[in-house]
């Protein structure tokens, strides 16, 4: 089992940045695809990334919404167990809860309690 537990969100202006961070308990870190999920307001969760395993050289390949492509940058320390969202240029829509997840495929198996994210003027 993992415990995922997150954090660094906050209130933004559009335009600004956040990086969310996703601690992860236990040894076996490394051999989950982990992903980041949000939810809006009123809506239902939302697939925002996945960072594959990488094995010894790291984190592995990488996969984005198309709502967060080239904004946002998701990367792994296997190392520290930690999981990251770096989140540039930040919209309004982009105002959700995050959650990390992993273990299988959608829904996942292990999430974490989620960090909110505010962007707003």
């Amino acid at each position: 089992e993992v415990q995922l537990v997150e954090s660094g969100g906050g209130l933004v202006q559009p335009g600004g940045f956040l990086r969310l961070s996703c601690a992860a308990s236990g040894s076996t870190f490394g051999s989950y695809d982990m992903s980041w999920v949000r939810q809006a307001p009123g809506k239902g969760p939302e697939w925002v990334s996945t960072i594959n395993t990488g094995g010894n050289s790291g984190g592995g390949r990488t996969y984005y919404a198309d709502s967060v492509k080239g904004r946002f940058t998701i990367s792994r320390d296997d190392a520290k167990n930690t999981l990251y969202l770096q989140m540039n240029n930040l919209k309004h829509e982009d105002t959700a809860v995050y959650y990390c997840a992993c273990g299988g495929n959608w829904p996942y198996d292990y999430w974490g309690q989620g960090t909110q994210v505010t962007v707003s003027s």
